[in-house]
């Protein structure tokens, strides 16, 4: 700490020192207030609720398996389908309420290119629910 004097050939400039010991006292006082007050703000109004049980009614929509061989050939459930009849199947399949998802499965030869063509003639059709189908088991 520096101590002036007055002794005028020891001048020296102004004291630039700052008093932190007022902040601290601050601070521990503002502390002191939250962790009283802080449980206070805790309370709760306790009210009794009626209690009422329900089943789940949980109406998982039908999907269509959607395969795409190496080849090019598709199939719709199973069923050999062109790539003509495609657009009309989609737009079939997106009125229904609810509407079914879509569970692409396509061979892993199959060019990306095609299978961005089919996703695409579905969701111009309106499905918003396209996912793909793969083997967990199978690793490289």
């Amino acid at each position: 700490m520096v101590f002036g004097s007055f002794d005028s050939r020891r001048h020296q400039g102004p004291m630039a020192e700052i008093n932190v010991v007022p902040l601290v006292d601050v601070m521990l006082v503002l502390l002191v207030v939250f962790i009283i007050t802080a449980p206070l703000l805790t309370n709760a109004v306790k009210i009794n609720l009626p209690k009422a049980s329900s089943n789940l009614n949980i109406t998982k929509p039908d999907h269509v398996e959607f395969a795409i061989r190496e080849d090019g050939s598709f199939f719709w459930n199973g069923e050999k389908v062109d790539a003509a009849t495609l657009p009309e199947r989609f737009a079939l399949e997106a009125k229904k309420q609810p509407q079914p998802e879509l569970h692409i499965r396509a061979d892993r030869l199959v060019h990306y290119e095609l299978v961005a063509q089919v996703m695409s003639g579905a969701a111009r059709a309106g499905i918003v629910r396209i996912g793909f189908v793969t083997d967990p088991t199978q690793t490289q």
